[in-house]
Formats: structure tokens, C-alpha cells, sequence
């Protein structure tokens, strides 16, 4: 690993190996919607895990909007198995700090979602979101369906225009089908229930999304 910074991906052969067995507990209920945090997607509803840098204060943006039913934080987009946050940190299992969001499409449409993404945080920044830097803090939408993935694309073109005329440079978003989250550890679960006056300020660029 001479020469490699925290701002670069690494290959499978210079990953961190991870392991077999997730090595924590993520606890059992959401403190805010009260669901499961470990759980399937019901019957009728749809999930999408989204990278907007740290995961703490996104995981609350998304737990807000009205027709998500559970939201938790993980790990994806990245090589080593069952990772923890200091191996993420080390910038050697490839993986971006996410939210995973289960939501019911008849209460809250992807667009809309697509939406919430977009306008809160700064998609052009490559490796980084704000002073904090590393490949973990990288943009991505990691989609679970065929129309999520198109819609998605679709949405990027749309912003990047906005973005443009704002000048602003291209947009890094990685917009890719989901191959494997991993739960992050319990006292990241909700983390801004858990400290009220935590550190995890937005980034947004304040242009707003039109679709």
C-alpha cells in the first residue's frame, strides 16, 4: 500500500481481507420510526442505499421524509467483507459510507428521493464531501432496480444542467445496482438521536433539483 492515499480505491488484491461473521451488533429497532433495522423490504415497498459523505447526519435527512419506512446506515460499494468503521476509515475496503433507505412508493415517489439526495450535499466533489476526504465520503446511488438505475441516470443528467449553469464542475456519482451492504455499528445507528449535538454538518450546493 506505499503511495496509496485515503482518496484512492483499492484493487481486490490490496483490499483488507475482512471476514466471515459481522463482528458487532447494529440493535433491533429504528428510535425514530420505530421498524426493524434489520429487515427485509416488505411486501410493496422499495429500497435504494445512497452515499452522500458521512452517514450520520444524511441517515436523518432521510428519516424525515414522510413514506420512508426505516432507514440505517452501512457500508457498500466496496471489496472487503464485513467490514468495520475503522477498516472503511482506513480507505482499504473500498466502501462509502451509506444510507440505506426502505420506503413505500405509494407514499413517497424515487423521484422524490432522487430529490432529497441531490440537494443535500455536493455530488462534484470526488473523494470527498467538505474537509472530510477519503473514498468513504465519495457519492453514489446504488440502485435495486432496473428503473431506479435508469431513473437515476436520467436524474444526474438533469442535475448536472442545473449544476452547469451554476458553475459548477461534473458531477462524480457513482450510480450503480447494489452488490452487498454491511450494517455499520450500533452507535452509528441514528446517531443524531443518540448525540443530539453531533458533527455532521451538510454540504449542499443550494441548487435546487427540478427533475
Amino acid at each position: 500500500m506505499f503511495g496509496r492515499t485515503k482518496t484512492e480505491l483499492p484493487t481486490r488484491d490490496t483490499a483488507l481481507r475482512g471476514r466471515d461473521r459481522r463482528p458487532f451488533g447494529v440493535g433491533d429497532r429504528h428510535l425514530v420510526l420505530g421498524t426493524p433495522i434489520e429487515a427485509e423490504v416488505p411486501e410493496g415497498f422499495e429500497e435504494v442505499v445512497v452515499g452522500l459523505g458521512c452517514f450520520w447526519g444524511e441517515e436523518k435527512t432521510f428519516w424525515e421524509v414522510d413514506g420512508v419506512w426505516s432507514t440505517s446506515v452501512g457500508y457498500a460499494g466496496g471489496v472487503t467483507p464485513n467490514p468495520t468503521y475503522e477498516e472503511v476509515c482506513s480507505g482499504r475496503t473500498g466502501h462509502a459510507e451509506v444510507v440505506r433507505v426502505v420506503y413505500d412508493p405509494s407514499k413517497v415517489s424515487f423521484e422524490q428521493l432522487l430529490k432529497v439526495f441531490w440537494e443535500n450535499h455536493d455530488p462534484t466533489q470526488g473523494m470527498r464531501q467538505g474537509n472530510d476526504r477519503g473514498t468513504q465520503y465519495r457519492s453514489v446511488i446504488l440502485t435495486t432496480t432496473p428503473e431506479q438505475q435508469e431513473q437515476a441516470e436520467k436524474s444526474r443528467a438533469a442535475y448536472q444542467q442545473s449544476l452547469t449553469g451554476r458553475g459548477y464542475g461534473e458531477i462524480t456519482t457513482v450510480i450503480a445496482p447494489l452488490e452487498e451492504y454491511w450494517y455499520a455499528e450500533d452507535y452509528h445507528q441514528q446517531y443524531l438521536v443518540k448525540n443530539p449535538f453531533g458533527y455532521c454538518p451538510l454540504h449542499a450546493t443550494g441548487v435546487e433539483y427540478a427533475g
